[in-house]
């Protein structure tokens, strides 16, 4: 467990004294993976807790998770619900006061406990893949492999796109957190290079390794990008203030588009799905949506744009229009038997 303190102030602001009033005494427990990545979301949530409580003690409780310790197809196991089925235990039985999850790694076919609520989501980092390869490579491009260049991926998304535009490739499961993937990468040269996620490389020191970031036409994101989630219950009602003073309200509106949509389609733990929802130069909200089979050779798409108060019936929207293009069942079809 890590505690983290900051300085206190002499003399607190109002609304500071107001939310110690509100809060345990003891210090306040978030919940999260072990991995470093999950590490530094937990201290950019700790960052932005303590410039609003100056003082504030939260101590980060690590949890590893069934996905972290099982290292075959995720989906052999029940998919992405398995990054927060212990976390969500802790949370339940008040052994963590909060959590912090990556948006990406929330399903959107499993319902969320009704006891919890998101309470704040940071500010969206950069959604963009990174494209990876060995220390001392000659390749520095994906262009740049020749027929039968192996790419290392754990993403079903990432593999449909990456064959889409280039069959020739050989893409092939690599799962693990980052920092270790890294590792394996330069010494074990089972792939020629790997795609995983920018602002993750960033987050944990590692941007300079990035040799090709991807752009949201080439490679679109997955739903949740970038965007870091604060969960706890909703009964706690001084917590939840609290955390809605560091909730970042365009990530939120983007965020509620984007789920919108993959709630809608029902997509399954092993379903090609992107998504990408921002807001654009002139304020509207523009929201893509993207269905693939596993080949990523059929596929259907959706670009939608409405305005700032819509994002509930732009998802919608979006999602109604892709299963006009047959998008259930490109989803059905890649479902493992």
């Amino acid at each position: 467990m890590t505690v983290v303190r900051t300085e206190s102030s002499t003399s607190l602001a109002p609304a500071t004294a107001y939310f110690r009033d509100a809060l345990p005494a003891e210090a306040l427990r978030l919940g999260g993976r072990t991995s470093h990545l999950a590490r530094a979301y937990a201290r950019r949530t700790i960052a932005a807790l303590t410039a609003v409580v100056p003082g504030l003690e939260v101590e980060y409780v690590p949890i590893e998770t069934s996905a972290d310790r099982y290292k075959g197809d995720l989906s052999e196991l029940g998919g992405k619900g398995l990054f927060m089925k212990e976390i969500d235990k802790a949370l339940m039985m008040g052994q963590i006061d909060a959590a912090v999850h990556c948006m990406k790694d929330v399903p959107g076919d499993v319902p969320l406990p009704k006891e919890f609520v998101f309470a704040a989501y940071l500010r969206r980092d950069d959604v963009r893949d990174a494209v990876v390869f060995p220390d001392g490579s000659k390749y520095s491009t994906l262009d740049d492999l020749p027929p039968g260049g192996r790419i290392g991926t754990s993403s079903v998304r990432r593999k449909a796109q990456l064959l889409r535009k280039r069959p020739h490739l050989n893409v092939q499961r690599f799962r693990g957190n980052v920092v270790p993937r890294l590792t394996r990468l330069d010494e074990e040269q089972e792939v020629d290079a790997l795609v995983l996620a920018g602002g993750g490389l960033a987050k944990v020191g590692m941007e300079h390794r990035i040799s090709q970031l991807l752009n949201t036409e080439e490679m679109c994101p997955a739903i949740g990008a970038g965007v870091v989630g604060v969960q706890c219950r909703k009964a706690d009602e001084g917590l939840v203030e609290l955390l809605q003073v560091i909730d970042d309200a365009e990530t939120r509106t983007h965020i509620l588009a984007e789920r919108t949509m993959l709630h809608a389609l029902q997509g399954h733990c092993n379903s090609p799905i992107a998504g990408h929802c921002h807001t654009t130069d002139d304020g509207q909200l523009s929201l893509i949506g993207m269905v693939f089979s596993r080949d990523g050779a059929t596929f259907a798409y959706a670009h939608e744009w409405d305005t700032l108060d819509h994002a509930y019936e732009l998802g919608a929207f979006v999602a109604a229009s892709l299963t006009r293009k047959n998008a259930r069942s490109i989803i059905a079809g890649t479902r493992l038997h």
